[in-house]
């Protein structure tokens, strides 16, 4: 099977030598539910960047659904949606104005682009705000604007990167169902977050990076068993606990990280 995403030897390294990721490889199959995780600074957002063409790698090769995106970056655009960093919305425009652009730069015609954008603005919570320009937007309805700008031309491949920073707990309720129905549908999400707790409920597959490197790669069920094999067992030979995705997290990158330990403290709190 094609995967829907692939990167092979993957690197950008910028100016003054730094290089934020690292001839990193890795391949997300159709249909797949794909948490890609790190710490601060760690590449994900670059790697994010170069897999949809908006940062050029300085090496490396990237196939979204089987097509190059150096050889064929319209058509691998058509069939891909970016929540990116920042989100990079058109402050001066509304909403509906907004979306409107969106979806006819996606080639949709003019009443589809009319009717999914008012029920994607329904949906999100936004249709009595329709009228407010985006620049006086909170950061949490921006996000929800920004995703939904990049649905609403039905991506076979989503990318999300920090989709949930910002957004109230109703809000975020709600992506989650549309994920997830999207994920039924058969479309491929690769998502990049802090909250851990919802990349565990909602992902099957993650891949770890740091300092540029894939560390950790696989299912939620073998990221696990890896780390669980390296650590010391209970009186019955056992794990005393499954572990979760965060004690995966830290025992993967945590002490290389420098995380601080819960037994240190800042002297002048002690």
């Amino acid at each position: 099977m094609t995967p829907a995403i692939s990167a092979q030897s993957l690197t950008r390294t910028f100016d003054g030598g730094f290089t934020a990721v690292d001839h990193i490889s890795l391949a997300v199959e159709p249909g797949q539910f794909f948490g890609f995780l790190g710490p601060n600074g760690a590449g994900k957002s670059t790697t994010i960047k170069m897999l949809t063409g908006l940062l050029a790698p300085t090496s490396g090769t990237v196939q979204i659904l089987g097509q190059d995106l150096v050889a064929n970056p319209v058509e691998v655009k058509r069939n891909i949606g970016v929540v990116p960093e920042g989100m990079a919305l058109f402050g001066r425009l509304t909403a509906s104005e907004y979306l409107t652009f969106v979806g006819r730069m996606y080639g949709l015609d003019k009443a589809i682009t009319q009717q999914r954008s008012e029920e994607l603005l329904e949906f999100m919570g936004l249709a009595n705000e329709q009228k407010k320009l985006v620049a006086d937007y909170s950061h949490g309805m921006g996000k929800k604007l920004a995703l939904a700008a990049a649905v609403i031309h039905n991506p076979r491949v989503l990318f999300l990167d920090e989709p949930f920073e910002g957004v109230d707990a109703i809000a975020a309720q709600t992506l989650k169902a549309m994920l997830q129905g999207m994920i039924a549908r058969g479309a491929t999400i690769f998502l990049t977050s802090h909250v851990l707790e919802i990349v565990e409920r909602l992902c099957t597959h993650v891949a770890i990076i740091n300092r540029g490197h894939i560390v950790a790669n696989g299912s939620l069920d073998e990221l696990r068993a890896g780390v669980q094999a390296r650590l010391a067992p209970d009186a019955s030979g056992e794990p005393a606990t499954k572990l979760t995705l965060e004690q995966i997290f830290l025992a993967t990158v945590g002490t290389e990280s420098g995380i601080t330990h819960p037994e240190q403290e800042l002297s002048w709190l002690k």
